[in-house]
């Protein structure tokens, strides 16, 4: 087994030098924890355009000038737009932009969501309980971003029957149409007919709009006249 093999880096940011390990094992190598943007010593450019900490822009100056006055400050210069002319660069503490960079990069992934297909498996004569408790997953399903598939088994004689199917699958589509669309219309392959549905794009709104309307109040029961038994009443 080879040893592991360690060399080091520095880049100076301001007045502060940060130390990068890199770190090899055999082949398999770590990604180098470096910047995107060229800060300080870095930049190329003869000019720069120039933007202050609080944001305001200052105006085209040489690269070094622009430099002088972000040391002044003790603070850092920080390249952001290189693929203008001329670059776009602005003083600040590149300490505090990495690591506000990354922790917006790190809610942003969290945000992210993998859609699935998940499958729900219906018979063509399903009773009404069973049917429900699948519609009850199909709406969790879509109430997590993810595409539902629903499918229909057909067993021996119920092969002549696939009207039954369809029929299925169509009272799905009328009972979730406030929640979702039809994706891919019924396909029928051998045995089995499936459907595909989609959950709408605001779903979340129109789950906070169920959320806040009021339920239907229940109706309260007639009273008697006083001094009447339910005898007389009836």
């Amino acid at each position: 087994m080879k040893q592991a093999e360690e060399s080091s880096a520095f880049f100076i940011s301001g007045k502060k030098e940060v130390l990068i390990i890199r770190i090899k094992r055999g082949k398999a190598r770590t990604k180098d924890v470096v910047p995107k943007e060229r800060i300080n010593q870095q930049i190329t450019a003869s000019k720069v355009r120039l933007i202050g900490p609080d944001g305001k822009q200052i105006g085209v100056l040489p690269a070094r000038e622009a430099l002088r006055k972000a040391e002044e400050m003790d603070l850092d210069l920080v390249e952001i737009s290189p693929n203008t002319d001329p670059p776009v660069c602005r003083i600040l503490d590149f300490s505090k932009y990495y690591y506000e960079k990354e922790r917006k990069a790190r809610e942003a992934r969290k945000k992210q969501h993998e859609i699935e297909i998940k499958e729900i498996k219906f018979g063509p004569n399903t009773e009404e309980h069973d049917y429900n408790f699948k519609k009850t997953n199909a709406i969790k399903f879509f109430k997590q971003h993810n595409k539902v598939k629903f499918t229909v088994r057909f067993r021996g004689r119920q092969m002549a029957h696939k009207e039954l199917g369809f029929n299925v699958l169509e009272k799905l589509k009328t009972d979730l149409a406030y929640l979702a669309d039809v994706d891919s219309a019924p396909v029928a392959e051998r045995n089995l007919l499936s459907m595909v549905m989609t959950p709408k794009k605001d779903i979340d709104r129109i789950l906070e709009k169920l959320a806040e309307a009021p339920a239907e109040p229940v109706a309260a029961p007639e009273a008697e006249a006083p001094g009447t038994t339910s005898k007389e009443a009836e």
